[in-house]
């Protein structure tokens, strides 16, 4: 019995039989893959099809996709333009009654001697104006600050003064400075001490 097993170890060693159950494998994995092929139905020429397709496909997303930023781009640019040409039509619209005030006041002002009448109507005029302008975030600089400020003021002249302490210091406003939402919109023209 130690022969026969023998025989049997030394057949399994044998390079021709495991090359044939090399071969026997090889064709075991080859009928497989071409019963998976035959089952998926998918070979080169299709995939190559399919991935064609999903390629035609995402283009036209794409392209897609990008005429519909183009057009999201002209949109808000026409809007920004509109927005910039009519910027100033609500503020000249709330002046039109101011104006409407002035005209008023100037033909009362041909019939009236009285100064003191024609005075009271300009400061209300005046005062309707300047709450006008607050309501749109346009405020009148400090008149109490005495610090010049290059960022705020405009030095239109310098006047020497002997008081060491007087130097750099506004002595006079010539001209009010006015801000527009923490931001300067007209620097305030002041005379500096030298």
């Amino acid at each position: 019995m130690d022969k026969e097993n023998l025989k049997e170890q030394d057949n399994v060693k044998d390079p021709k039989v495991e090359e044939a159950v090399a071969e026997a494998a090889e064709a075991s994995v080859e009928e497989t893959a071409a019963e998976t092929a035959v089952a998926d139905d998918t070979t080169p020429e299709k995939e190559i099809e399919e991935l064609k397709e999903k390629l035609e496909k995402e283009k036209k997303e794409y392209l897609f996709l990008m005429a519909e930023f183009d057009n999201f781009r002209k949109r808000t640019l026409k809007e920004k333009s509109e927005l910039i040409k009519n910027a100033g039509e609500s503020v000249f619209k709330g002046l039109l009654p101011i104006v409407d005030d002035f005209e008023r006041a100037l033909k009362a002002s041909q019939d009236t001697e009285d100064a003191k009448a024609m005075r009271e109507g300009m400061e209300l005029i005046y005062k309707k104006l300047k709450k006008f302008m607050e309501q749109n975030g346009v405020k009148e600089m400090d008149p109490e600050d005495r610090e010049f400020d290059a960022d705020r003021h405009e030095a239109i002249s310098a006047v020497p003064v002997p008081d060491p302490e007087a130097k750099g210091k506004i002595l006079d406003t010539v001209e009010k400075g006015y801000t527009i939402n923490d931001k300067v919109l007209r620097h305030a023209k002041v005379v500096v001490g030298q």
